[in-house]
């Protein structure tokens, strides 16, 4: 089966570029393309079941930016995976999309065969964040004061991850799941849950979790899956977000 995709930028020749990559490929086929974010939403709304299974968003565009409308397409449709496109790797608006329900960010000067392998991984619902990218997260979450204030007595108390030393000084599993904005409680993890975790927040692959945890990449999807399903995240970016935004996390 197909992977679907919608393009959306302002630029014609962007999305021109885009669609030959696509289209070259025998499990890629794109079912649209919007210049803008309300366009975007009309488009995919329009689509119905053959909706995308993943999006190209670019973040700045006329009449809706691509933050709200990743948050929108996120919210309407949670079957689409979102990946933002950005001019610079540093782009803050990059990460308030990764926010906002994004599943990865590409730069505009991709490679193509990268092109291809971010949206086939987010399509699988496997992205990853490269270890670069969490702690430039991190940056911005610190500088901007991300989560202060909302942050539970374990959160603040919880000690700083050594890269390196899965076990050393992680906050207990029941201490992980803080509740949804609404008070309703997350579910707590296991230890080793709790483990997983905060490899996935390093931007570690499920091969290199599986190495340095001695698991299994099998264990190691059961294990994620399970830590999405009990803190109620999207998927790994999210998963990461969620680490930086509670304090569970310091550089």
């Amino acid at each position: 089966m197909s992977i679907r995709v919608a393009l959306v930028d302002d630029q014609h020749l962007l999305r021109m570029g885009f669609r030959l990559i696509l289209e070259g490929e025998d499990d890629l086929q794109v079912v649209g393309e919007a210049a803008d974010g309300a366009e975007a939403l009309e488009l995919i709304g329009g689509l119905g079941e053959e909706a995308p299974d993943v999006v190209l968003m670019d973040v700045r565009m006329p009449r809706m930016d691509g933050i709200e409308a990743t948050a929108k397409v996120v919210r309407r449709h949670p079957e689409t995976k979102v990946i933002i496109l950005t001019t610079f790797d540093l782009d803050e608006y990059a990460f308030a999309g990764l926010q906002a329900g994004a599943s990865a960010f590409l730069l505009k000067d991709v490679e193509p065969e990268a092109l291809v392998e971010a949206v086939r991984t987010v399509a699988a619902g496997d992205a990853v964040v490269a270890p670069r990218i969490t702690q430039r997260l991190l940056e911005v979450y610190l500088r901007q004061g991300v989560g202060e204030g909302t942050r539970g007595p374990s959160a603040q108390a919880a000690p700083q991850h050594a890269p390196g030393h899965p076990a050393a000084g992680l906050p207990r599993g029941e201490d992980v799941a803080q509740a949804l904005q609404d008070g309703t409680p997350r579910e707590s993890l296991t230890q080793r849950e709790t483990e997983v975790l905060f490899a996935v927040a390093e931007g570690l692959s499920n091969a290199e979790i599986a190495a340095r945890l001695f698991l299994s990449e099998a264990t190691v999807k059961t294990h994620v899956r399970r830590i999405l399903t009990k803190l109620q995240l999207r998927d790994r970016v999210q998963a990461v977000v969620y680490v930086y935004q509670a304090g569970l996390l310091g550089p």
